[in-house]
């Protein structure tokens, strides 16, 4: 997989200033990185339970691409209906 495949557009950009080494630390990281990290605790609580039943060739096919990014297949079809959900998820064909 490329770095364009695996990261958007804003991505690159931190990822080459990072590299290029003109990031510039902010005086406030701890304050924001303990703000940042009560965020992401409170958008990705996960408070219910959805059971679902689905083909086994469906579920063989997304443990497969669940090991293909390095994620457990349960993490890759919560992300996947939390995407669709908020209409982000896209049609790729």
């Amino acid at each position: 997989m490329t770095k364009k495949a695996r990261y958007d557009n804003e991505e690159l950009e931190i990822l080459q200033a990072l590299e290029a080494g003109t990031l510039k630390p902010v005086s406030d990281s701890a304050q924001r990185a303990k703000s940042h990290r009560a965020a992401a605790s409170a958008t990705f609580k996960k408070d219910q339970r959805l059971n679902i039943r689905i083909s086994s060739r469906d579920l063989k096919n997304l443990q497969a691409r669940a090991l293909e990014e390095g994620i457990p297949y349960q993490t890759l079809a919560a992300s996947l209906l939390h995407k669709y959900v908020n209409g982000q998820l896209v049609n790729h064909r």
